[in-house]
């Protein structure tokens, strides 16, 4: 059977938590909005696969994110996307250098899958939010500044009734330098 994933990286649970505050407070102003209930992340990439093949994809982000190492992320703005309606949090210039190789890595390594990627590192308010709205998110969001450590990226499968992610795998950031390939002799 075919499923939706979502790889994205997760904040600490104290960014998770001050999202979930903003996102209460804009759905108190502007009633229900598309992403409000999701949980703060950094989408990477979605895809669409059957489910006997995402044991094949866990082992290639496995490898991926062993090499990488945790680094601190620092957002302190906000954007919005006008033609989508997306209102979000964005990182400093140096986080995003940062996060962006990982995206990419992350992408390369779930090749031939038909991935619908992100190439802005951002961590979405809202989505498809009205102009009127989008104005209202802009009014009432103006500061910011919340870091978290990079350490992971998760494994997200759509649950196709709440119309939510929810976390099936985690990929720790564990440091570690691919081996290199040596010639062994048995004798």
């Amino acid at each position: 059977m075919e499923k939706k994933y979502s790889v994205a990286i997760y904040p600490s649970q104290d960014v998770i938590d001050s999202v979930k505050t903003m996102k209460d407070y804009l759905k108190s102003k502007i009633d229900w909005y598309n992403s409000c209930n999701s949980v703060a992340h950094i989408t990477i990439c979605e895809f669409t696969i059957e489910e006997s093949q995402i044991d094949k994809y866990k082992q290639k982000l496995f490898k991926t994110c062993d090499t990488f190492t945790p680094f601190q992320v620092y957002l302190d703005h906000f954007g919005s996307y006008e033609m989508s309606g997306a209102f979000y949090i964005s990182p400093i210039e140096d986080s995003k250098n940062n996060l962006k190789p990982i995206m990419k890595k992350v992408q390369e390594s779930l090749k031939p899958l038909k991935l619908k990627k992100s190439d802005d590192p951002h961590m979405s308010i809202g989505r498809k939010l009205t102009p009127e709205n989008l104005k209202i998110a802009s009014q009432i969001f103006t500061t910011i500044e919340i870091d978290f450590l990079c350490k992971k990226i998760v494994l997200r499968e759509l649950d196709p009734v709440k119309k939510q992610f929810f976390i099936i795998d985690t990929f720790s950031f564990n440091g570690n330098s691919q081996p290199e390939f040596v010639q062994g002799s048995l004798f």
